[in-house]
């Protein structure tokens, strides 16, 4: 996801400066324009705006804290943006430790995948203050489309993990619907247009069927991505004192599908 946004910001005429843990994955971003980093601190020692986008939270940590993490190394008055999908405490952690060291932090989950990134045309969740959010509007209308404050850290982390849940369990639930049209005869083409003609229309439906019937074994959002998710989103729910019953039947599918056909598979093919 971080490198079709830092794509569209180098268009829209941002000083970009890049760095990945696997360098020749910026390679298409130094041929737009952006300047290659070889370290965090190198990364972001003038930079007013540090945007992360990381797998989960360990990741995130690991990036964020520590003495070469990026807010030992950051400016006093810039801000940090992670579009990460992380924890609500972990980012609640992170904005205490920015501003004790003069540093803003914005959590700013993204979602639509990578097709859309591409596209500038994200959503956005934002958690934070309300005058830092208004100030880095621009860069967030660069790569997304739609934007949302969400109000208090944490609140971002929330919304962004219970739109996921909604996903994976239609990404479910349409698999399901998929092999009980095949198992009757009915053809997938017509089983897909009733889908999406009626109540059980959805973005999953639309987004994740023409994936499945093409034979897409993207990546970018593997199975161990929808674990960890799932993992947070019901985490959220054990801290409020209360279980997700689909939650927890949707990682319990998941689990077993990452068991079964490994960590890389792409969600919508198990």
């Amino acid at each position: 996801m971080g490198n079709p946004m830092a794509a569209n910001l180098i268009r829209a005429g941002y000083d970009v400066t890049v760095l990945d843990s696997v360098p020749d994955k910026t390679a298409n971003l130094v041929a737009l324009g952006a300047k290659q980093a070889h370290s965090v601190a190198q990364a972001v020692a003038q930079a007013d705006v540090v945007i992360a986008s990381l797998p989960g939270p360990p990741q995130v940590s690991q990036v964020m804290l520590g003495e070469h993490g990026v807010l030992a190394h950051v400016r006093a008055g810039a801000t940090v943006i992670d579009t990460s999908t992380s924890s609500v405490e972990l980012a609640q952690s992170l904005v205490h430790t920015a501003s004790a060291r003069g540093v803003h932090f914005l959590e700013a989950p993204v979602t639509n995948a990578v097709d859309m990134a591409a596209l500038g045309r994200l959503s956005i969740f934002v958690g934070g203050d309300k005058a830092c959010y208004d100030q880095h509007l621009p860069i967030f209308h660069v790569i997304g489309e739609k934007i949302f404050h969400c109000g208090k850290p944490g609140n971002a982390a929330t919304v962004k993990l219970l739109t996921n849940l909604l996903w994976f369990v239609g990404a479910a639930t349409i698999g399901e619907a998929l092999m009980l049209g095949a198992k009757a005869g009915v053809p997938l083409n017509v089983v897909q247009e009733a889908i999406t003609s009626s109540a059980g229309d959805s973005w999953v439906a639309r987004h994740d069927i023409p994936s499945i019937f093409a034979g897409h074994y993207d990546p970018s959002f593997s199975l161990a991505l929808c674990c960890k998710d799932l993992g947070l989103v019901n985490q959220i729910a054990q801290s409020q004192g209360y279980s997700l019953t689909m939650g927890a039947h949707a990682q319990a599918l998941f689990e077993e599908a990452r068991s079964r056909y490994g960590t890389k598979q792409q969600n919508c093919m198990w």
